[in-house]
Order: C-alpha cells, then sequence, then structure tokens
C-alpha cells in the first residue's frame, strides 16, 4: 500500500531530519529561504491511511523532503526540484508504488510539470591511492572509467527502479562533471571511529608539511560571524575571477548565514585565517547531524608561503570531530583526470586529506509534461 503524502510544517520536518544520523543541508527547511526565487514546501510521508488533515489526522512520519518550485516565466506551471532528496528509504523494494508514485501525484496538483531529485545513494568510491595512481595514469581520462576500491550493490537495483518508472538520469551539463544542479563526484573523508591524530596521520605528507608551515608563520584560524562575511567575500570574488567561475553576490552568503544559523545556530560556520593583521583565506562550514560540510572556500594569491587553505581546512577537520562528525565532506570534484584541466588541482587539494573519492546517483527527471520539460530543455540549453 503506497504511503500519504502531504505538506508538513518547517516544525514536523526538521524534527523528523533530527532523528537521523544525517540528512543533506539541501534538505532541511531554512535552505528554502536561502532561494527566494523558488516557492519552498516541506513534504512528509505517512505510513498509515489517515484523513489527510495534517499529521493529526494520524499516520506515523517516515520520510520528508523539501521541494523547491521554480514558476516556468508567463505560465503557472513549476518545475519541482528536490536537491540531495528526498530523504525516505531509498533502498526499499517498493520505492516506485509506497514512494515515489505519491510524490509525483502531489507534485502534479501543485502545478508541477517537471521533478528533478537526487537521490543520496553512493554507487562507488575510490580510496586517496586509487585517486593519486588514476591522476598520475596517462591512459587514464576519467575517474568514472577507473576500478572502484569498493562497490554498492544496492545503487544499481535503485537506479533499474527509477528507470522503469520513467526517471531519466540528468546528463551533467556543467564543466568536467560539475553540472548545474549538484556534484555527482564529491570527496569525503571517514570520521567514525577514529581519532584526531588517526585523521591526522591519514593527510599526505604535503598536508602534513603545510599545517606545520602555517603553525610555525604564525598563521590563526578563527571562527567569524555575519559582519566577517564581506571579509570572506573579497577573497570569495578574488578566488572565482582567479579559478574562472561565477560568484555569487554577497547577501546570497548574508541571506544563506541568517536562515541557516536561525534553524540552528551550528548549522553554518565561518572561518578566516589571519596573519599579520591580513585575512588570507576564508572558508564556510556546514552542518547537519553527524554529517559535515566544506561548502565555499576563499583565498587570496597573497603570501601563499605561509599556507592559509590548510590551516582552515585542519581547524574545521578538527571543530568537525569535536562536534561528533561521522563524514567531512569536501563536496564536489571533478571527474576529468587529464593534466590540462585547471580542475585537476582541486582533486589533488581534495586527495591530500586522505578519504576517498564518492560517486553518487546523479540527478535524475521526470517529465510529467513532456512538451513543458522539452520546453525547458531548450531553455536551458540556450543559457
Amino acid at each position: 500500500m503506497s504511503l500519504r503524502l502531504q505538506a508538513i510544517t518547517r516544525e514536523e520536518h526538521l524534527a523528523f531530519v533530527r532523528t537521523r544520523p544525517a540528512a543533506s543541508h539541501m534538505q532541511v527547511p531554512s535552505w528554502g529561504d536561502v532561494k527566494p526565487d523558488w516557492r519552498a514546501e516541506s513534504l512528509g510521508w505517512f505510513d498509515d491511511g489517515g484523513d489527510g488533515h495534517g499529521a493529526g489526522g494520524g499516520g506515523r512520519l517516515v520520510g520528508v523532503g523539501l521541494v523547491l518550485l521554480r514558476p516556468l516565466p508567463k505560465v503557472k506551471r513549476y518545475l519541482a526540484y528536490l536537491p540531495e532528496g528526498p530523504v525516505i528509504d531509498w533502498h526499499a523494494a517498493d520505492l516506485a508504488e509506497r514512494w515515489l508514485e505519491p510524490m509525483l501525484a502531489y507534485l502534479k496538483t501543485r502545478g508541477a510539470f517537471s521533478v528533478k531529485m537526487g537521490p543520496p545513494v553512493v554507487v562507488r568510491r575510490w580510496s586517496a591511492d586509487a585517486v593519486k595512481a588514476a591522476i598520475a595514469d596517462p591512459a587514464a581520462r576519467r575517474l568514472g572509467d577507473v576500478e572502484a576500491t569498493t562497490y554498492e550493490p544496492d545503487a544499481v537495483g535503485v537506479a533499474e527502479r527509477l528507470r522503469r518508472m520513467g526517471w531519466r538520469r540528468t546528463e551533467p551539463g556543467g564543466e568536467d562533471g560539475f553540472a548545474a544542479g549538484q556534484p555527482r563526484y564529491v570527496f569525503q573523508v571517514p570520521f567514525a571511529g577514529r581519532s584526531l591524530d588517526e585523521i591526522r596521520r591519514g593527510l599526505n605528507q604535503q598536508w602534513r608539511r603545510n599545517i606545520k608551515k602555517a603553525e610555525k608563520a604564525g598563521v590563526k584560524v578563527v571562527r567569524g560571524g555575519h559582519d566577517d562575511l564581506p571579509a570572506f567575500y573579497e577573497l570569495y570574488a578574488e578566488t572565482a575571477e582567479r579559478d574562472r567561475f561565477i560568484p555569487r553576490p554577497l547577501p546570497y552568503f548574508q541571506r544563506m548565514w541568517t536562515a541557516l544559523t536561525a534553524e540552528d545556530p551550528d548549522r553554518m560556520r565561518l572561518y578566516l585565517a589571519h596573519h599579520d593583521g591580513d585575512v588570507l583565506a576564508a572558508a564556510t562550514m556546514l552542518t547537519v547531524g553527524s554529517h559535515v560540510w566544506y561548502s565555499y572556500g576563499a583565498s587570496t594569491s597573497r603570501k601563499r608561503e605561509v599556507q592559509p587553505n590548510n590551516a582552515v581546512q585542519w581547524r574545521m577537520m578538527a571543530d568537525a570531530h569535536e562536534l561528533g562528525a561521522a563524514v567531512y565532506d569536501f563536496r564536489g570534484i571533478t571527474d576529468t583526470l587529464e593534466e590540462s584541466n585547471h580542475l585537476l588541482g582541486l582533486l589533488r587539494f581534495k586527495a591530500g586529506a586522505g578519504g576517498e573519492a564518492v560517486e553518487y546517483l546523479g540527478e535524475w527527471d521526470f517529465p510529467l509534461n513532456r512538451l513543458l520539460h522539452k520546453a525547458l530543455d531548450v531553455y536551458m540549453a540556450r543559457r
């Protein structure tokens, strides 16, 4: 029997997320406040046939999702997007009938013409040593073509169920594996069951040397607040120019800080590396449950020899460990291994922290109205 799906309050949504070991930071209610161009709604899956009038109508809440609704220009129809979600039992044998069909039916009544989601399902992993060997191998062009260290057998079944329903994987539209949506490949350092000394020993020699250099040079990493976001932004704008990406505006980060910290004071943190009165590097850190993400990083080209980036990362890793993190997540990496690729340096930096490259199932689309879905594809391609 399919589950009952309905809109729920932010409080119900957040209470459910708190019962989970972790969920994506894009699946908490406050993330909707970060995206004012979208209309956000919290969805709840209930495990019995209540009367449909709120949680009080009966039933136990067994899954949640933050759906962002983006209006199509000139018509009252929406693209429905559940980034890195929803938070449901992805490995259920009856995933289609019990979980996803009610979601599609509900979103259709909300005026959605297309649904996009990002199942938080891991497909395979490559150890840091395997990534290092792949980068050194001139025959290896893409990480996805290299033998993985471990495979998650259940992921194939999830993908098969989605295809049978009519879902289609979104092909990466961005550069070098960085899609317009959320990254399919990320780099993570497992923390569960490891002491901070063990994590430090897992760093490569270059990382350990750079952390020591920063300490010796007198780099001080401090936690900042809302008033320090302009200092972060100055470095971020410089980083964007240097690394050839389009920066988000300062008000985006200010809105992000206000929204996330109102929900939980530790949801978002800001760290800044100071040296002799200069701010040389800064980064934001996000936390939901036992999962911690390095979110945005920024640095100046000045005084790079004092290694402020490694200093910031190590402080964040130490603080994440103290918070009880099971995973420290460096977020997106390129899956392109060619030496000419300007993102390869970032992959090398992240792989130096030990840990593993992780491939997720990627983002998937379901067209509820094929004509409007196709029109959106054409519009996005022209952009």
